[in-house]
């Protein structure tokens, strides 16, 4: 028998339950046309199946709060089946058809109706999180960073937390090593702590926010 249970939206970047929509039925299959061929025309080439895993998708409630990000395909599917609408389309103008729909490929979609959504607790810290936090300046130089350096060293009892974290570039994480700041007279830039706000949680999970996205996430990414 089919499935008739509400679907899940999906909250794959923290993996916790996330809030649900109705099923869609009959999901068309879509193929990506670039901007030039949408009258059919074009170029006269083969539409080519669309890299559904390669992008992510802002998923808005219907008040505009942000709830997580979604894989392309889900997002489209949402749409396709009048669940969401596109709130900003990709920027380059590419277009998905089937035999009876065309869809704009989305960056931001919003929900048609409100859903209420679940209680979550602290931000889970990840790597994606932790550069966003810093703006991927290392918290002791504050050139480019490229790792995460522990304030105080694993080695020697330092917890792996927000507040112990840092975004450090690959020279400062050679020079320090195992050492305490104290031993080597540094200092840190900007004291470490846990970033609050729904949209961290999407950020912890993202490595490169879509620009289109900064205005619903609080603040900027990086």
């Amino acid at each position: 028998m089919p499935d008739r249970q509400p679907t899940p939206i999906g909250d794959s970047l923290t993996g916790e339950r996330a809030p649900t929509v109705p099923p869609c039925r009959n999901q068309p299959e879509l193929r990506a046309v670039p901007d030039g061929d949408r009258d059919g025309g074009g170029s006269g080439r083969t539409p080519a199946v669309f890299p559904w895993g390669r992008r992510k998708v802002l998923l808005l409630n219907a008040t505009f709060e942000p709830l997580t990000a979604l894989s392309l395909r889900r997002a489209v599917v949402l749409v396709v089946c009048g669940k969401a609408e596109v709130v900003h389309g990709d920027a380059s103008g590419l277009v998905l058809h089937s035999s009876k729909s065309e869809v704009l490929v989305p960056s931001v979609i919003r929900l048609s109706t409100y859903v209420r959504v679940p209680y979550r607790g602290r931000v889970p810290m990840t790597r994606a999180g932790l550069m966003h936090r810093d703006r991927y300046r290392c918290a002791y130089c504050g050139g480019r960073a490229e790792t995460i350096d522990h304030v105080v060293p694993r080695s020697r009892g330092g917890p792996h937390t927000w507040t112990n974290c840092v975004a450090c570039c690959a020279k400062c994480n050679h020079r320090k090593a195992d050492k305490l700041l104290s031993e080597l007279g540094w200092r840190l830039r900007v004291v470490p702590a846990a970033p609050r706000g729904p949209h961290w949680r999407l950020l912890a999970g993202v490595a490169e926010a879509d620009p289109q996205w900064l205005p619903y996430l609080g603040e900027p990414a990086a």
